[in-house]
């Protein structure tokens, strides 16, 4: 049985978690257009009769700028030290020299898969130039060229991805999908419509915690605080009279329960703690380790 891990590495907006939830056929890691979506190591662990693959989708590669940034880093940087494997992602309309410094920058020590990404609409020429690129780099081992989105050859990446992976006995049982609780992804799904609903500022100033999980004998009643920086932010996510919260409660609502097959009943409040992205305590609070 061939059994690994292999994460996923690039820089935001790549394609990291789309990628992921096509793999895994689940929607575990939230996507949105804006860049910085993802701020947490997402395990998803695909399991066939005969291999178990633990993929990890990683926040994008940056220079950080607080510390909420520098624990980001920390978990690709922790993907790194873990993985069997390594996938290197790039949106193929991006710079392929300002990727390749990025992925020699790993200075990987396993053996990596070049993933050309969003190739729907490219020529095969373009498609083509991008490979001989990539395939003189020494830290390629094989290039492919897929699309996340629309599913495009994601059975022969598949197949690249087992040809690297060790034999070995299964580190979770066959019908786990992640190692990671129920409600983080709640507050995971709450954190996507902020990115879906508001502005440039708001998503990246922040913070979803979920207070309280439990499951009554007909729903699920969940609780969750919404942080943001300041006061102007907290009006902003309320909306006047009320209307954007309902409208952030009602999205959040609807994918929550799709995902746990269970009717919810979901509260949001919403609290201001400045300069929470550079606050060791409520990092850790927030679930930032």
């Amino acid at each position: 049985m061939k059994v690994g891990f292999v994460s996923i590495f690039g820089k935001p907006n790549a394609g990291k978690s789309t990628l992921l939830n096509a793999l895994m056929g689940e929607k575990l890691a939230i996507v949105s257009p804006k860049v910085q979506t993802t701020r947490h190591r997402i395990k998803g662990i695909l399991t066939s009769d005969g291999y178990q693959i633990i993929f990890s989708d990683t926040p994008g590669i940056i220079e950080p700028r607080y510390k909420l940034h520098e624990k980001m880093m920390q978990a690709v940087r922790n993907s790194l030290e873990d993985a069997d494997l390594a996938l290197l992602l790039l949106d193929i309309r991006d710079d392929w020299a300002e990727n390749d410094v990025l992925f020699q920058a790993l200075r990987l020590k396993v053996p990596a898969v070049l993933v050309l990404n969003k190739i729907d609409g490219v020529s095969a020429g373009k498609i083509g130039e991008a490979r001989d690129f990539f395939r003189t780099k020494s830290y390629v081992r094989e290039v492919m060229a897929i699309s996340a989105l629309k599913k495009t050859n994601l059975p022969e990446l598949l197949a690249a991805v087992l040809r690297f992976l060790p034999e070995g006995e299964p580190f979770f049982e066959g019908d786990d999908l992640t190692d990671l609780p129920t409600r983080f992804f709640v507050g995971e799904l709450i954190r996507e419509k902020i990115f879906l609903l508001y502005g440039d500022e708001i998503p990246y100033q922040a913070a979803v915690l979920v207070q309280e999980f439990s499951e009554k004998s007909t729903l699920t009643k969940i609780r969750a605080d919404i942080i943001v920086q300041r006061e102007t932010q907290k009006g902003i996510i309320l909306g006047e009279g009320g209307k954007m919260i309902r409208e952030l409660g009602s999205l959040a609502r609807k994918d929550i329960e799709a995902f746990i097959d269970r009717k919810v009943f979901l509260e949001l409040f919403v609290k201001v703690r400045p300069k929470w992205r550079d606050t060791e305590t409520f990092l850790k609070e927030y679930g930032y380790n």
